[in-house]
């Protein structure tokens, strides 16, 4: 099986809330409990997410994990948002974030697939001969 740190979809998820906290870092004080904390929480839940179902034993459990891993994808872009309109980032610095949360996306989205190819072809549990994802 392919180490975690080899999946895309890990690396970009990284990339992200890397991105993430540097654009909070600039929002106002009084939103470290508020959305500074929501926002950075959200995407280092993309990456635990993806990490925590790489590590579990079969196809459909690392699926559900990935599928909770793009629900708070979806979160970090909507807090991205709210940012922008309550304008605690530029339009500019929104779409450099939001660059990075489609970019996660795409490898996330590539990933679920190829696990759900995988479920279906195997109720096996995930072993060293199994497949590798690409």
């Amino acid at each position: 099986m392919k180490s975690l740190h080899d999946l895309v979809a890990f690396q970009r998820a990284l990339d992200m809330t890397e991105v993430v906290y540097k654009i909070s870092s600039a929002f106002p004080k009084e939103e470290c409990y508020g959305l500074t904390a929501q926002i950075r929480r959200a995407s280092v839940g993309v990456v635990a997410q993806i990490a925590e179902g790489h590590g579990r034993t079969t196809y459909g459990e690392w699926r559900q994990f990935l599928s909770q891993a793009r629900g708070s994808l979806f979160e970090v872009e909507s807090e991205a948002i709210i940012a922008t309109r309550l304008r605690f980032i530029s339009a500019e610095t929104f779409e450099s974030v939001n660059r990075e949360i489609k970019r996660t996306g795409k490898a996330l989205v590539g990933l679920i697939r190829w696990v759900q190819k995988m479920e279906r072809s195997t109720a096996r549990p995930r072993n060293r001969e199994t497949p590798q994802p690409r």
